[in-house]
């Protein structure tokens, strides 16, 4: 993600957030002691487990894959929908949870046989008629509607479900699904999606992933998008309205970029042209482009102010481009798709993994067209007497925190001063060898210090340390 307020004339800056830094670590020597391995706890049903967002995914199930058919009626706001949850228990399941944020559930089977529900705020929870044993996959069927409602993060202002005078989008980050479709909803509960979306037939119905086909009866037109690797629910998106769309091929995958007509033509059509260049460069840095569709979105609407990594086809505020923004916040987003889509967070309290490698990625891409070098983007931050950079610790940064100037800023000043420190050979085979090892799952940074102490030969727990889990100014 890349928020509006982040970005200057030539290139994206830092954002000086205030805030309580996070809990220091200890100083540590190796991997094993600073991150033991977790104690056995009890499944919590109504949580993944992340201590940031106790709330946020559910325990009991890993689910495998999405299949959602969803028709949106601009004129009365109304949603109908009905989702297909493919999962495998992973204990005993004599009930079990999905997250829904507003719309109201008609009918729930599960493995065909109708099941009840009771609501307690956005946890769905769904009793069966016959338990699940653990290891049966079982498929619930949810359906459901009614006006979907936006949910008012403290951070980022309204995210999820937004309707807009001609249609609809969705975006926001660390949550966003659960306004239009039910769902566990947390990074480490990755799954393969089908999205068919149902609009009137004079309006554009985009998507995550490949598009499989369309077809238009009675006036109304369905889209089927298809996503062919694992994604977390956070990075579903869609759009719904009148976009000028440009398709193509690059190396045999179809390419979709998409921007509302409501906007010039001009700069922003062009930065999406170069959505295939920039995705190039950087897999001579981070290895082959890890998904099979290649695309961009680009809304109009005064509520975003940020871009959004949503997987294969990122979605872009319009805020970047109204000054003669570059393609900055291009490379940032398609970096994403290395780091925070294929390579996913575990839990959030590692999101540096996510955000300080697209930040190092855009000043690489800035360095490419002749914004500044990467040294000049290091060396202004770490100069500036007044930033707060320095008062979260970017690898322990809190939950108010996980979107601050830390984690992206220091966050990529930690991967130059890595890449100082261990060379470029070994600094950008640390970084293709994170992203092949580390391909469609999650991941954590006790994962990452591992392999650049395994590649570069070096103890880095200290430089670690000072990086990423104090606070402070560390020694350059």
């Amino acid at each position: 993600m890349v928020r509006r307020t982040w970005v200057a004339a030539a290139a994206v800056t830092a954002a000086l957030l205030a805030g309580c830094s996070g809990p220091a670590r200890p100083l540590f020597t190796g991997a094993q002691d600073r991150f033991p391995e977790p104690v056995s706890v009890p499944v919590n049903l109504s949580g993944a487990g992340d201590p940031y967002f106790p709330g946020y995914g559910n325990g009991g199930y890993d689910v495998s894959a999405y299949d959602l058919k969803i028709k949106y009626d601009p004129a009365t706001d109304k949603l109908a929908g009905v989702a297909t949850v493919t999962a495998t228990a992973t204990t005993d399941l004599s009930k079990f949870h999905l997250d829904l944020h507003g719309l109201v559930v008609d009918k729930i089977t599960v493995d065909g046989a109708a099941a009840t529900s009771t609501r307690q705020g956005d946890e769905l929870i769904i009793t069966p008629a016959a338990p699940v044993g653990t290891g049966k996959q079982f498929v619930t069927v949810v359906t459901y509607g009614g006006v979907p409602k936006a949910i008012t993060a403290a951070d980022l202002g309204v995210t999820g479900f937004l309707t807009t005078p001609d249609g609809a989008f969705t975006i926001g980050e660390p949550e966003s699904a659960t306004t239009w479709f039910p769902v566990n909803d947390h990074p480490k509960d990755k799954a393969l999606y089908a999205i068919e979306l149902t609009v009137p037939g004079d309006l554009d119905a985009i998507s995550n992933g490949l598009l499989e086909g369309k077809s238009t009866q009675d006036g109304w037109t369905s889209w089927r998008w298809k996503v062919t690797s694992p994604m977390a629910p956070y990075l579903a998106t869609f759009v719904i309205g009148d976009y000028r769309t440009v398709e193509g091929t690059h190396k045999g995958k179809p390419v979709l970029t998409a921007v509302a007509e409501s906007l010039p033509k001009g700069n922003i059509d062009e930065a999406m042209a170069q959505t295939t260049e920039i995705t190039d460069f950087l897999e001579q840095y981070f290895g082959p482009y890890p998904f099979d569709a290649y695309g961009g979105i680009v809304i109009d609407d005064e509520r975003v102010r940020y871009a959004l990594e949503t997987q294969t086809r990122p979605v872009y505020s319009d805020a970047f481009w109204s000054r003669g923004q570059n393609t900055i916040v291009v490379a940032h987003e398609l970096a994403h798709q290395w780091f925070g889509d294929s390579v996913s967070v575990d839990r959030w309290e590692h999101i540096w993994l996510n955000e300080g490698f697209a930040t190092y990625a855009q000043w690489m891409w800035g360095e490419k067209i002749g914004v500044s070098t990467i040294q000049e983007e290091f060396d202004s931050r770490y100069r500036d007497p007044g930033s707060r950079i320095w008062d979260i610790a970017p690898g322990s940064p809190g939950a108010d925190n996980i979107f601050s100037g830390s984690v992206y800023d220091r966050g990529g000043m930690t991967l130059h001063a890595l890449r100082k420190l261990v060379g470029d050979d070994k600094f950008f085979e640390i970084l293709k060898t994170w992203a092949a090892e580390q391909r469609d799952g999650n991941a954590n940074t006790a994962e990452f210090i591992t392999l650049a102490e395994r590649i570069s030969g070096q103890n880095l727990g200290d430089f670690f340390q000072k990086w990423l889990f104090e606070t402070g100014r560390p020694p350059r």
